[in-house]
């Protein structure tokens, strides 16, 4: 196995290479506005990093977010076209799902919850028991109307204090932790999710309604 994995749901633009046993190469940059400037010099980074050619490539992961539109369909697209001309599986991981790996591979114990920024006050987030196994979510909600959970990790947990007390990082995404939570799965004979994005509510922009009329009928 050769995967390249690399996500854009966070501020964070990382990516990684990983050989099925460990990550060759890992590089993570923290810019919410740069996703579409830095992805593919991120990747070609890493890819001269692991010392691999990317037609070596077996597959690639990407994260599917939950994340905010404009920077999560950088890392989709890119992983379709990558796919497509490569002609390798294209494999989806929740995000969250990486991150939650990542919190226990750094020695979290027990159920916890991640969460990160959904902006609009709100947090994307879901709930994991204490082998990692995702018990609830994704989904988006106020902080607020949240049970207040016993541990959290992620920046959406970090920035209310309130309703997630305690909270710790990982803050965002690690590619080096998709990779490995990718490869994994794959190893088990698991599926992992299409190419598709968990946006999980409409986005910013809207066609305005009611438009008022500038031409006669």
């Amino acid at each position: 196995m050769l995967l390249l994995a690399f996500d854009t749901a966070t501020p964070a633009v990382t990516a990684a290479v990983h050989d099925g046993t460990a990550v060759l190469a890992e590089s993570y940059e923290v810019d919410a506005r740069r996703h579409g400037e830095l992805l593919l010099p991120t990747i070609d980074t890493v890819l001269r990093s692991a010392g691999v050619d990317k037609r070596e490539l077996t597959a690639v992961a990407v994260g599917v977010g939950p994340g905010p539109y404009t920077g999560l369909r950088v890392g989709l697209v890119t992983a379709a076209a990558l796919g497509d001309a490569l002609g390798v599986p294209v494999h989806g991981v929740c995000t969250l799902d990486a991150i939650a790996h990542q919190a226990r591979t750094e020695g979290l114990a027990g159920a916890f919850t991640a969460a990160t920024d959904a902006r609009r006050k709100e947090v994307y987030w879901a709930a994991y028991a204490a082998d990692g196994t995702r018990t609830a979510g994704p989904s988006v909600d106020r902080p607020g109307d949240l049970a207040p959970p016993a541990r959290s990790v992620g920046a959406g947990a970090l920035l209310y204090p309130d309703a997630f007390p305690g909270a710790t990082g990982p803050a965002h995404v690690s590619a080096g932790a998709l990779a490995a939570f990718a490869a994994a799965e794959l190893a088990a004979g698991r599926d992992l999710l299409p190419n598709a994005p968990l946006y999980l509510r409409r986005p910013d922009a809207q066609v305005p309604a009611g438009y008022k009329a500038v031409l006669p009928a």
